[in-house]
Order: C-alpha cells, then structure tokens, then sequence
C-alpha cells in the first residue's frame, strides 16, 4: 500500500502483504525502526476507533455512578472522570476535524470496509454523555434540564435510528464481508440505536408524566431493534467460530463486544419498568399499583435471561484472550471495558432488585477489574501512540485485512 506525497519531498512505501511489525522504507531502504513521522503525518491515520476511548471512559463514569457499596468522596471521583472525558472527547473530535481538513477523506473513512465500522463508536461515546448527565446533574429540579434531556435523547435516537439504516444499506450493496472472518465488529452499527434504551431507562424516572411514557416506548423500541439485529449477527459469529475457530490473537479483544447487547438490554428493560410513571396502566386497568408491579416482575426476569446470555459470552471471550494474549496494542482492546462495563452495572441492577448483597458484592468486585482493565489498556494506549505502534501507516483501522 503506497501513500504517494505524504512526506512531502520524501515519499515511502510499506511492502505488500506487510504485517503489523513491518515498517515502512524510506528512500528505498529498509530501517531498523520506524520511521519518525510528524503528528501533521501521523494524523492521516487518526481513526474513528479512537472513539472507543472516550465510550469506554464515560462508562466507567457510569459504572462509578452505580456503585452499590459507596464511600465518601466516591460520586466526586466519578464527576471527575465524567469531566475528563468530556475532555478527551473534544480532544478526538478536534483531531478527527483536523485530519478530514488536513488530509480530507471523510467520506472514505465513513465507507471503508474496516474502518467505518467504527464510526458508531462516536455515537456510543455520546450515549454515555447523555446517561452522564443524568447521573450527575440530575437533581437539578429546573423543568428545563429535563426538557434538555428529552430533547437530547429523541436527537439520539433520530440520528442513531439512520446510522443503522444507512451504514447497513451501504454494507449490504457495496461491501463483501465473508462469513469465515465474521467479528463481532459487524454488530456495531446496531449499538448505538439499542442504546436509546439505556438512555430511557436513566432519564425516564425523573421525567414528567407526560414525556416518560414516549421516552420508555421509543427505548423499548429501538432497544428491541437493537438487540434482534445483534442476535441474529450471533448465528453467523457462533457458526464462524464452529467453521473457522477462534479469531487471531491481535482480535481476540473484540470478542467481548457480544457481552454488550444482552447486558445493555438487560439493563434497559429493568430500568425502563422502574421509570414508568405511577398512573402507568396495562389495557386500562385500574389497578396501576399491579400492573406497574407485574411489568417489572417480567423485567427482572427478562433481564436475568439475558445477563446469562451475557455471562456466557464474557467467560468465552475471556478464556480465548487468556489462552493467547494479544502482543501488539490496538484501538480494540477497549472492547474489554466497554460491553464489560454494561455487564458489570447490569450485575449491580440485578443484585439490588433482588436486594442480594452477595450478587452487590460480585458487582463491587467485576468493578474493581473493569477500573484496572481500563488503567491497563489506557496505559497501553499512551504507549502505543508514543511508539508509534498506532497512528502510522499500516498499523490503524484504515487498512483493510
């Protein structure tokens, strides 16, 4: 793959078939260590995968918000890390604005086989600031802050609602995926759309009567759209996985993205039973106080049906990295905090519903590992862009396999 004039009066190539350690020549010969590229250069290759940072942060911020066992200072700690993603994130979309007018391509970068995939991590990132907000600033008793959040969330789902149509309406006619190398990543452009349940079920409870009822029957909606395109994406996966076997090792990481639908639509369902408002009722009953209970019974259950599906597929992804751990950094690894994450706050539903402080306990503890994975591959992440194992030529989302 050749990058004609990107170094300006020098010019280099990657050799064919070049794998992930390969690098690049310069003026024909072959260097014992990457070339040093300027940040000018090296933004070319500024991905829509960079979003899974900032989705993964502002769901540790959540995850934070929902802890079951809280001590002093603890929602502080949170509010910080919401803040510092808010950072983060206007730090990438002010890269990604740079690249596309710098070195243009946008369009490309939407279209392309590999990484456009990943253009839903940005709508992920803002579902988690919308939840965040919610968390943090929710007792702000102005009407206007949860008109804000209604507001916010029919925007989310309008724009979320066309990226699953769209981006599958282009993948179905002009790109050719072979089920041998099916990933997980496929199920992508149907997150952020089941997200809208998530969202529902945070905002729901404090809104008016009069919005909680939309705002639950478009999460619902559109959590179930969500989720039955997810499902139906697992068929192909588990028969890839029993035709073809486990992913290389570099992918394995992005096997833990199946953990994320079960235990988000987990999450949502019981959320969303708790957010509808009191004079709620099923057909016209009358009796609102049953009828409110008899829905959340059925949550419960739904939810622990799904937790279990979630379950299975965190102890396969997990087993599958362990057995052989990836070796060089990539954007995907914060697959193991992100879906890990809505796991972890589903736990933690599910214990206080069923007020097990056994099933708090495993939620407290799954949290500690989700905080240290995500120190581990942040840590990881700042390295690789030091190295410039990411970010340059050959080695981003921007290559096709």
């Amino acid at each position: 793959m050749s990058h004609p004039g990107f170094l300006g009066a020098e010019s280099y190539e990657l050799p064919p078939h070049s794998s992930h350690s390969d690098t690049p020549i310069l003026d024909g010969e072959k260097s014992d260590k990457p070339v040093q590229l300027s940040y000018r250069q090296r933004l070319r290759h500024f991905t829509w995968a960079w979003y899974t940072l900032t989705m993964s942060t502002g769901g540790l911020a959540l995850l934070i918000a929902n802890q079951p066992n809280r001590f002093k200072g603890l929602t502080e700690i949170g509010l910080a890390v919401y803040i510092i993603n808010l950072l983060m994130f206007a730090l990438v979309c002010s890269s990604m604005a740079a690249r596309f007018i710098i070195h243009g391509g946008l369009v490309q970068s939407i279209t392309h086989d590999r990484e456009g995939l990943f253009f839903p991590t940005f709508w992920l990132s803002v579902a988690t600031m919308i939840c965040g907000l919610e968390k943090y600033f929710g007792d702000n008793p102005a009407q206007a802050f949860s008109t804000t959040l209604e507001v916010l969330f029919w925007m989310y789902c309008v724009c979320t609602f066309a990226v699953a149509i769209f981006q599958y309406s282009y993948l179905f006619s002009s790109v050719t995926y072979r089920l041998q190398t099916m990933m997980p990543s496929w199920i992508l452009p149907a997150f952020p759309i089941m997200l809208s349940g998530t969202i529902a079920s945070v905002i729901a409870e404090r809104q008016p009567a009069r919005s909680s009822i939309p705002v639950v029957t478009a999460g619902m909606t559109f959590q179930g759209l969500g989720f039955c395109i997810s499902f139906m994406m697992y068929s192909h996966y588990i028969g890839r996985l029993m035709e073809s076997g486990l992913p290389n090792r570099e992918h394995r990481p992005g096997m833990f993205i199946c953990v994320g639908p079960p235990a988000f639509t987990a999450l949502a369902l019981i959320g969303m039973a708790r957010g509808l408002p009191e004079t709620f009722n099923v057909m016209g009953s009358e009796d609102t106080v049953a009828d409110g209970r008899m829905i959340e019974i059925l949550a419960l259950a739904a939810g622990a049906f799904l937790w279990a599906l979630s379950l299975w597929f965190f102890c396969i992804a997990l087993i599958a990295v362990l057995r052989s751990p990836p070796t060089a950094f990539h954007l995907s690894w914060w697959a193991m905090v992100f879906p890990n994450t809505g796991f972890t706050i589903a736990t933690i539903t599910l214990g206080s519903s069923f007020e097990s402080a056994a099933i708090k306990g495993v939620g407290s503890a799954l949290s500690i590992c989700v905080i240290s994975m995500w120190l581990f591959v942040f840590v990881n992440h700042v390295l690789a862009v030091i190295r410039q194992d990411i970010m340059y030529p050959g080695k981003d989302e921007d290559v096709s396999e």
